[in-house]
């Protein structure tokens, strides 16, 4: 077999059905053993970046490893800003890239860059192979070390020898690496006993509890204990947003009464979290008296930004499960009482916002059952604010990382993993710009997503920060000019319709879902604000 077989031939051991990617000569052979492979569909982007970005939200939306696959040089350096988006959120990806031919490495050669020198700060891990008779060992390595432990995404470049050599196809014995569960019965008791012994308990979720599926046992701790519970970004949807336990985002775009009762309890119970600057309003909020849990996945995250009283190293869906037969039954009705104080004092008034009303409406129409995916920006706020998610893996956006750009193509690998859940991607306008020519790859391959663009013809979160810090200067930060959304929309093969009001929009948006049910095609909904 060529190497390019024998990298085909893994990637369907692996169970891989969809590779993102766009095609070069380093990876010619590549190509040609993807045309011959019929269980794997593969998804020409228009960018390699949209590639790993697609990959990306197919692997957030499934629990699954996405892939994506780029030729070398600049197709290689065009996927980085979608490996450092992946690494920021902890999703599984493995990256694969062509590369010049062993002899021609360091000399400077045509398309050659040192992608792995590159990517080293934003991978879990990477490769460089160089014999063809590792080749498959080497990307059932990359997969489990993806999606084992703390997940994250991993790069495998391939020079063009190896993917052209021809040997006989290597058995190897697949990996299972067991994450090892680093906490004792003794931490877990103490832990416990914090959590017995606290009159104002609260829960803090992150990303990490929705990677873990420990939705279920969060929902059991908070009873028992009688706690609240709030999340991250990257927690929402891990506690159900409906619940009356639930007090919403933390950190300096969430909810005042979510960050009141951070500063106000006397046990916070951290899941999954960093404590990122974003996410905590200033580490100091804690009150002094207050004790710290953290259950984490990762021993890098332990008293990195804040320090704990007991931390609880390993999976926490399983120490959960353990930690939850060690908590007592118990009430706090002062303490209960002061967090409906908050919610009725803190909770932002309902107002007529078009904004708002088009999160709400989405809501409303789709029972609150859609997959959202959000671009970044002011938009991206409202939704994480406004928008109640239910369910674990329901809000795909870029937390860590912040990238514009990501939603469009996230929202596209999502369809394409989840073909009869309806997808809606909120963009701001700038963000629009940035990823617009994938529409087209919706367009191609049915990926029936719906984009709903906020057009206020600002980069509307800097110009905020610009009021804030700049005495009201928006430089460069207005977006005034005469390009047709619309029409753009429509020259890259989607339905498109503008709207100015709430029931513009509702009418609107029920004929987006009717037409991507029936038509298959993707729907954008430019909303002037």
């Amino acid at each position: 077999m060529k190497g390019a077989d024998i990298l085909i031939s893994a990637l369907v051991d692996e169970g891989c059905d969809t590779i993102f990617g766009y095609p070069g000569g380093a990876v010619l052979e590549i190509y040609d053993a993807i045309y011959k492979e019929k269980r794997i569909k593969h998804i020409l982007t228009a960018h390699e970046q949209g590639a790993a970005h697609a990959a990306d939200g197919y692997a957030r939306a499934t629990g699954k490893v996405g892939v994506c696959l780029a030729t070398s040089g600049p197709g290689a350096t065009n996927l980085v800003t979608g490996i450092a988006t992946a690494y920021m959120d902890s999703v599984p990806v493995v990256a694969i890239t062509g590369n010049v031919s062993t002899a021609k490495l360091g000399k400077d050669s045509f398309q050659e860059v040192d992608i792995a020198g590159i990517t080293m700060p934003v991978t879990k891990h990477n490769f460089i192979v160089k014999d063809v008779t590792k080749l498959k060992e080497t990307i059932y390595r990359a997969f489990e070390i993806a999606r084992n432990g703390r997940p994250g995404p991993v790069l495998v470049d391939v020079t063009t020898d190896v993917i052209e050599a021809e040997c006989e196809e290597q058995y190897v014995d697949r990996f299972n690496v067991r994450v090892i569960n680093k906490y004792n019965f003794n931490e877990l008791k103490q832990a416990a006993l914090l959590i017995n012994y606290a009159k104002r308990p609260l829960i803090y979720v992150g990303g990490g509890a929705a990677i873990s599926g420990a939705d279920k046992e969060i929902q059991e701790l908070a009873d028992k204990c009688d706690g609240f519970v709030c999340d991250s970004l990257m927690g929402k949807g891990v506690f159900p947003g409906d619940s009356r336990k639930y007090l919403g985002m933390t950190g300096i775009h969430g909810r005042e009464a979510a960050n009141e009762a951070v500063s106000e309890c006397d046990l916070l119970v951290a899941i999954g979290v960093r404590f990122s600057d974003r996410a905590m309003k200033g580490y100091n909020a804690l009150p002094e008296n207050c004790k710290i849990i953290h259950i984490d996945i990762d021993p890098a995250e332990i008293n990195k930004n804040v320090g704990t009283d007991i931390s609880l190293v390993g999976d926490a869906k399983d120490i959960l499960k353990d930690l939850n037969e060690l908590v007592k039954e118990k009430n706090h009705p002062g303490w209960a009482k002061r967090i409906n104080s908050l919610k009725a004092e803190k909770t932002p008034e309902a107002n007529d916002d078009f904004s708002r009303q088009i999160i709400d409406s989405v809501y409303e129409v789709t029972n609150g059952d859609a997959l959202i995916v959000t671009e970044v920006g002011s938009h991206q706020m409202k939704v994480a604010d406004e928008y109640i998610f239910k369910a674990p893996r329901t809000l795909l956006t870029s937390g860590g990382l912040g990238t514009m750009g990501f939603g469009l193509s996230a929202a596209i690998g999502a369809k394409i993993a989840e073909p009869k859940k309806t997808v809606v991607n909120f963009a701001g306008d700038g963000c629009f710009r940035m990823n617009m020519a994938e529409l087209a790859t919706a367009s191609r391959y049915g990926a029936a997503i719906i984009e709903i663009v906020f057009n206020n013809r600002a980069l509307g979160l800097v110009q905020e920060m610009q009021d804030e810090f700049c005495d009201g200067r928006h430089s460069c930060t207005d977006i005034i000019d005469d390009i047709d959304m619309v029409k753009i929309a429509e020259g890259l093969g989607a339905k498109a319709i503008r709207v100015n009001n709430n029931e513009e929009f509702l009418k609107a948006f029920k004929q987006a879902i009717k037409i991507t049910e029936e038509e298959k095609k993707p729907f954008v909904i430019e909303c002037v604000l």
